[in-house]
């Protein structure tokens, strides 16, 4: 058996598993529910003198949050100095998100890019810069090029603008920061069965349980999820993926509180590279064209372990550790439709596509940890509180890259994807990359009175990395660096209700941020990155509506670029901005209403260039000019309660540098998608639910790479059943 059909009976063996045990959840949790003695709500009632954790269970009263997660950031987001938007679970139910990508499409000032080599995954551009290598969890960066899936978060916060000082390394536009899901003392089990129009397959479970019999405070949960999931109009394209996330936690509500959890999630997709370009634009081709072959596969997988210990010496002394690691795997033969005669005179029916090949295997692997001490103190009229930390580890990625001669072409018009794949297969690159990091902070958060806050936040990071290429020529580089960043905002707050604030920060993107180096970048220094926010955040109609906005411009200083005296060499001779205001409105309207919604605007421009003098003024690749998004619900009677939203992206351009070959630049086009929810409250314990996407079938552009582009998705349902008990 190949291997992409033995990860293809897995992924099925397991969907049947996690049906099974969701069934047996159910029953077991009604069981339970009618004998249950236990008192309500997350409350510890053998330890007097101690305030118990309260924990809020259940639907959410809107789609507001008014804390980050994050143990860096301690004061309210509306009193925080930095545009971050949280994408609540709550949200991503209503809509059904099956993917990180889809929750984070709810954020302006996020773009979808394409895979491209050996990293195919969760690619994103924020605020106008690569966010690939800046995806976290629970404060940790998560390391693996892989197609993330919510059923184990509980919300995603992006923090967009630099964001050194809190993560190190990277966070040029920006970080995705994923919070999972945590025990609770309350038992529960919650969980949904969906079938789509487009042959989706997905199963979910959420189980809860106290566990008495080790101690009154401890408690387990349990995630799992299953999906086989085609892409409506996509020829070929599916996605199978199942999950698994067990998590114990001893000593809630009490000083010392200590959790251990394990997350795994696989995959064994047939890929899509969508379709080639033709000159600028893409291949005027159907829809559903599929330029690969049959047997194209993706397997990846990641194994996360983390151990967090928590301790408050008093209300306000808490030390945490958090130590973590993970392991990424990934196997993969992907077919880039490319158009090599790109003359205008050649009939399209008379055209064919080359098939690029990509293909390997690589495993990653993350072993850190992250101490963190939180104090708070007052001073006559001033408080203070001081965030200071530690942390530090090992990171390694060792990809195996092929080569393919001898593949065949297809027909634009009419593409194959049953042709045998009878190319010859030879090793290309082996490598072998180890990083060690240390990095060290602290943030100090003065409140001068009731109406002025001043924080300031510096952090060192060390950044060694080591590059072994095997494959002749063999080759072997080295890069040690140590950086500063820093960061200093000033909130200025009318009323309580209200916060004014400017901020600055700075981060730094070294050659080998995603463990990758050459000859032409092993010796440069970092890329400078800074950025200046100027915003206003408002809590409204008693606290029931958030709105926000800023003024932001952020600059690249020293982008990499080729040297033009060598071309074997890399500079630090560009420079880079990306200039804009976001809005955005999260909350209730009226005590049915709730919405969700922003905008952004932003403006990229090549400020200069040593190579690319040709595209000094013009937009940088993969930021569209505005981008806008609305989700709305609306409760209404006879147990309906009914959502409607959009989804606008304006014209992207795939690379500002290919117009050095043909004084083109490939753009996608802009569009905007429609879609709605119905769900029908059967009982305190029963939703039904169906949810609708692409209303209008526009046929849009997804994922854009200099190289490909991906066609989105066409008008399909998803029809669910969600039970909580």
């Amino acid at each position: 058996m190949s291997p992409k059909n033995k990860s293809l009976a897995a992924q099925r063996l397991a969907w049947q598993i996690t049906t099974a045990i969701m069934a047996h959840g159910v029953a077991s949790s009604s069981a339970r529910a009618q004998t249950s003695n236990a008192p309500p709500g997350n409350i510890s009632t053998n330890h007097p003198g101690i305030l118990p954790e309260v924990v809020v269970t259940g639907t959410q009263n809107s789609y507001q949050s008014q804390q980050s997660d994050l143990p860096k950031l301690p004061e309210p987001l509306r009193d925080t100095p930095q545009s971050i938007t949280v994408v609540p679970r709550e949200l991503m139910d209503d809509q059904h998100s099956t993917t990180l990508r889809d929750a984070l499409r709810n954020v302006a000032g996020i773009s979808i890019a394409a895979g491209e080599g050996s990293s195919q995954g969760d690619n994103l551009t924020i605020r106008g810069f690569t966010a690939r290598n800046d995806i976290f969890m629970d404060g940790m960066r998560d390391f693996g090029s892989y197609y993330r899936d919510p059923f184990n978060l509980e919300r995603v916060e992006v923090l967009e603008g630099p964001s050194g000082i809190l993560f190190g390394r990277g966070s040029t536009g920006g970080v995705v920061e994923q919070d999972s899901k945590t025990p609770q003392l309350r038992a529960f089990v919650n969980g949904s069965a969906s079938l789509g129009t487009d042959l989706t397959r997905r199963g979910t479970l959420d189980l809860n349980e106290p566990l008495p019999e080790v101690s009154s405070n401890a408690a387990f949960r349990l995630n799992i999820m299953g999906t086989d999931a085609q892409v409506a109009q996509r020829n070929e394209a599916e996605n199978r993926r199942f999950g698994v996330a067990p998590t114990v936690a001893f000593g809630l509500g009490t000083p010392t509180r200590l959790t251990v959890s394990y997350f795994h999630q696989s995959e064994a997709d047939t890929p899509d590279y969508g379709v080639p370009w033709l000159l600028n634009t893409p291949a005027p081709v159907p829809r559903e064209d599929y330029y690969g072959f049959r047997d194209d596969y993706l397997n990846t997988g990641a194994d996360l372990g983390t151990i967090k210990l928590e301790h408050d010496f008093s209300d306000d002394l808490t030390l945490r550790d958090q130590a973590r690691f993970a392991n990424y795997t990934r196997d993969f033969r992907i077919t880039e439709p490319q158009l090599t005669n790109t003359s205008t005179g050649t009939p399209l029916d008379q055209s064919y596509v080359t098939r690029n090949e990509l293909g390997g295997h690589s495993t990653e692997s993350f072993l850190w940890d992250q101490l963190d001490l939180k104090a708070h103190f007052e001073s006559g009229p001033v408080g203070n509180t001081v965030i200071t930390g530690l942390e530090g580890g090992r990171e390694t990625s060792d990809p195996t890259r092929y080569s393919y001669s001898g593949v065949p072409a297809t027909p634009l018009m009419n593409p194959n994807e049953d042709q045998d794949f009878s190319g010859t297969t030879k090793v290309a690159t082996q490598v072998t990359t180890t990083a060690y990091s240390v990095g060290v902070y602290l943030i100090d958060i003065l409140k001068l009175g009731e109406h002025w806050q001043l924080i300031g936040g510096a952090r060192w990071d060390y950044f060694d990395a080591h590059y072994t290429q095997s494959v002749a020529p063999a080759a072997a580089f080295g890069q040690a660096l140590s950086e500063p960043s820093w960061r200093g905002a000033l909130v200025y707050k009318p009323v309580a209700e209200g916060a004014i604030y400017f901020d600055y920060g700075t981060s730094f993107d070294p050659s080998a941020e995603t463990l990758s180096l050459s000859a032409a970048t092993a010796a440069l220094p970092p890329e400078k990155n800074e950025t200046f926010e100027l915003g206003t955040k408002w809590d409204l109609l008693s606290g029931a509506l958030s709105l926000r906005g800023a003024l932001f411009r952020i600059e690249q200083l020293n982008a990499r670029e080729p040297d033009p005296q060598d071309t074997l060499l890399d500079v630090l001779a560009g420079d880079e901005r990306v200039q804009g205001v976001n809005l955005e409105l999260v909350g209730k309207l009226t005590p049915k209403w709730k919405i969700f919604a922003n905008y952004a605007y932003m403006r990229s421009d090549l400020v200069t260039s040593g190579d690319y003098k040709y595209a000094v003024g013009g937009p940088l690749a993969n930021v569209p000019e505005n981008t806008a998004g609305l989700w709305t619900t609306l409760a209404l009677p006879w147990r309906l309660e009914v959502g409607a939203g959009f989804n606008f992206v304006d014209r992207r351009y795939a690379s500002f540098t290919k117009r050095a070959a043909n004084g083109l630049l490939e753009e996608a086009p802009s569009y905007g998608t429609l879609s709605a929810m119905l769900k029908y409250h059967a009982s305190h314990h029963i939703d039904l639910q169906a949810n609708l996407y692409n209303l209008t079938d526009q046929a849009y552009f997804d994922g854009i790479h200099p190289g490909h582009v991906i066609p989105g998705a066409g008008v399909s349902a998803l029809f669910s059943v969600n039970f909580k008990f």
